[in-house]
C-alpha cells in the first residue's frame, strides 16, 4: 500500500537522520541550529503569500512543513515527543479553546471569541500568567510585537473607545518629540520616537491594520519609485550624485504622477 505524503516526508526525514547511511548536513542539525532556517522559511511563506501566487505559496508551506518535522523527529530521536503528540495536542488545544463550537458556550461576536481565548490560555498555564502580556514572543519583529501587546491590553479593557482618542494621542506625542528635540536632550528624544511609534502602531490597529504590513507595503513602495527615479536619471546619462535635491525630488513627482495615471487607466479598464 502507497504511505500516505506525509508518512513519507516522515520517513525520508528518519533516513537523512540515519546515523551510518543519512546526510551529513542534516545528521549534525539540533533544534537551535534549525533556528534561522525556520525563521527564513517564514519569511519566505509570508512573501510567497503577499505574491499572489499559488503555485510558490503551495511550495512554501512545504518547506515550512519541513522545518515541522525535522524538529519532531530531533525530539523523536530523544524520545521526548513525537509527530502524533504534537497533533493531539493541537487538536485538544483547538477544542478547548472554541467551547462555543464544540460546547454549550454562547458568544457575541469574535471580540468575544478573543477575549474568552485569552481567559482560557490563562486556566491552561500552570502556575498562571501573571499578567496579560506576558509570553508575547521575545523575537517578534518591534511593529508586532507592540501590535500583539495593545491587542492583549484591549481585551481586558485596557483601550481607547474613540478614533479622535488615539489620533490625540499621536499628536500629543509627536509634540513631545519636537519638545524632547528642541532641548537636545538625546535620551529624551529617542524615548519620545519610541512612544510616537508605538502610538501610530495602536492607530493602525484601532483601524483595523497591522503596522507591520502597513510599513512593509511603505518600503515596497518607496523601493519602486526610487528604482523608477534612478532610471529616469540614467536615462539622462547622469548619476544620482550629480543631481541637485531639486532635481531629484521633479523626477520623484513624475514618478508619482505617472503610477497615479496608471492606477485610473487600470481602475477604468
Amino acid at each position: 500500500m502507497t504511505p500516505k505524503p506525509i508518512d513519507q516526508v516522515r520517513e525520508i526525514m528518519r533516513k537523512l537522520r540515519d546515523p551510518e547511511k543519512g546526510c551529513p548536513w542534516d545528521r549534525e542539525q539540533t533544534v537551535d541550529s534549525l533556528k534561522p532556517f525556520l525563521i527564513e522559511e517564514c519569511y519566505e511563506l509570508i512573501d510567497a503569500i503577499d505574491s499572489g501566487d499559488v503555485d510558490k505559496h503551495r511550495e512554501e508551506l512545504g518547506d515550512m512543513l519541513l522545518q515541522i518535522v525535522f524538529q519532531v523527529q530531533l525530539r523523536e530521536e530523544l524520545g521526548q515527543f513525537t509527530f502524533d503528540d504534537i497533533a493531539t495536542t493541537l487538536a485538544e488545544k483547538l477544542i478547548r479553546r472554541h467551547p462555543h463550537v464544540f460546547g454549550d458556550t454562547k458568544v457575541t461576536g469574535s471580540k468575544d471569541v478573543l477575549t474568552k481565548w485569552e481567559a482560557i490560555k490563562n486556566t491552561e498555564k500552570k502556575s498562571g500568567r501573571r499578567s496579560v502580556v506576558d509570553g508575547v514572543p521575545t523575537h517578534l519583529p518591534a511593529l508586532m510585537k507592540a501590535h500583539q501587546v495593545q491587542s492583549r491590553a484591549a481585551r481586558v479593557g485596557f483601550d481607547w473607545t474613540a478614533l479622535h482618542d488615539v489620533l490625540a494621542k499621536v499628536d500629543e506625542e509627536l509634540a513631545e518629540t519636537k519638545a524632547a528635540m528642541k532641548s537636545g536632550d538625546r535620551e529624551a528624544v529617542a524615548e519620545e520616537i519610541g512612544d510616537l511609534l508605538f502610538a501610530v502602531v495602536n492607530l493602525s490597529r484601532f483601524q483595523k491594520f497591522h503596522a507591520e504590513e502597513l510599513l512593509a507595503a511603505t518600503v515596497r513602495k518607496f523601493s519602486r519609485r526610487f528604482q523608477a527615479v534612478e532610471a529616469l536619471v540614467h536615462a539622462q546619462g547622469k548619476q544620482m550624485t550629480e543631481c541637485s535635491l531639486e532635481e531629484l525630488d521633479a523626477f520623484w513627482n513624475q514618478v508619482k504622477a505617472t503610477e497615479k495615471a496608471q492606477r485610473k487607466e487600470d481602475a477604468s479598464a
